[in-house]
């Protein structure tokens, strides 16, 4: 069976566009509102048909993740997101360490379901909501021995509010990834197929 590049090329862009936010926020302190509530949404949207569905069924969802996987796919380097790869090398390897873990799946599955609710009445860029989704990723995917060391400003990566947006992008970006697995995606095509995802992350942008 052939595999639907388009699709793995938009799961992709999701991990690339959690990493990004994540470096950007332990660097800056914010991220852009409606880039953050994309990949939070992707998280409690658990009925979702296609991969398109999960991101509201817009390109524009992961709109900075293309941006930022077209580049750094192709020029191997993002003078703003210099970290950014790393996040979502160490994102894909925590995803794969997971799917193997049904214990801790049974659990994220249970928890995001309440947060889901949780979301529908306050809305994902709540701050119990972000706190919801932090508390989840810090109780199955944190007790892993292999860690993602967020590099930024500490006086910003120690304030709660941004300790729980670094968790639940992370977390976000591990969704992604097991999207990315599920419509064929593998660690091997960022490094063989690298020109090709750049390509058509650059036609999406171009279409949108």
């Amino acid at each position: 069976m052939s595999k639907n590049w388009t699709e793995i090329t938009v799961a992709l862009a999701g991990v690339f566009q959690a990493a990004a936010l994540v470096e950007q926020l332990a660097k800056t302190g914010f991220v852009p509102a409606a880039a953050q509530n994309a990949s939070i949404k992707s998280l409690i949207k658990l009925d979702a048909k296609t991969t398109f569905d999960v991101f509201d069924g817009d390109i524009k969802g992961v709109e900075l993740g293309l941006k930022v996987m077209a580049d750094l796919l192709h020029n191997h380097q993002n003078k703003e997101y210099p970290d950014t790869l790393r996040y979502v090398l160490g994102i894909l390897h925590l995803q794969k360490k997971l799917q193997g873990r049904k214990d801790l799946l049974a659990i994220i599955g249970k928890r995001l379901e309440q947060t889901q609710h949780q979301a529908e009445h306050f809305g994902v860029d709540h701050e119990n909501v972000l706190g919801n989704l932090a508390d989840i990723y810090a109780d199955t995917v944190s007790t892993f021995k292999f860690r993602i060391q967020v590099m930024g400003d500490y006086s910003y990566l120690q304030q709660a509010r941004v300790a729980n947006q670094v968790r639940a992008l992370l977390f976000s970006g591990i969704r992604s990834a097991t999207l990315w697995r599920q419509v064929g995606g593998n660690r091997f095509q960022v490094i063989i197929n690298r020109k090709r995802l750049a390509k058509i992350a650059g036609q999406l942008l171009k279409d949108a």
